[in-house]
């Protein structure tokens, strides 16, 4: 997971966010890179509703996902890191 810097009209300094890919397999919806790959490049993904062909699409909080009849919504808190470790994720 990684941090971008948001826009003058978002609350929050800095929002995280998630390729597609690591998204793919964080879930648990594939256990390889590349079965998330063939997934994302055959059109069998959705990103909002939408088709995404691009496994390097950056993900953001509340992004629904759907792949293999499931869809999901990303929420950071479920991975977030120790207090001690925040630091980590420059």
């Amino acid at each position: 997971m990684t941090y971008v810097q948001a826009s003058k009209n978002t609350p929050m300094a800095d929002m995280p966010i998630i390729k597609l890919d690591q998204f793919l397999k964080l879930s648990g919806l594939v256990s390889t890179g590349g079965h998330a790959k063939l997934l994302i490049q055959s059109g069998e993904v959705k990103v909002n509703g939408k088709v995404e062909t691009q496994r390097g699409k950056k993900l953001m909080q509340g992004d629904r996902i759907s792949a293999l009849g499931e869809t999901l919504t990303v929420d950071f808190s479920q991975w977030a890191a120790p207090a001690d470790q925040t630091d980590n994720f420059q």
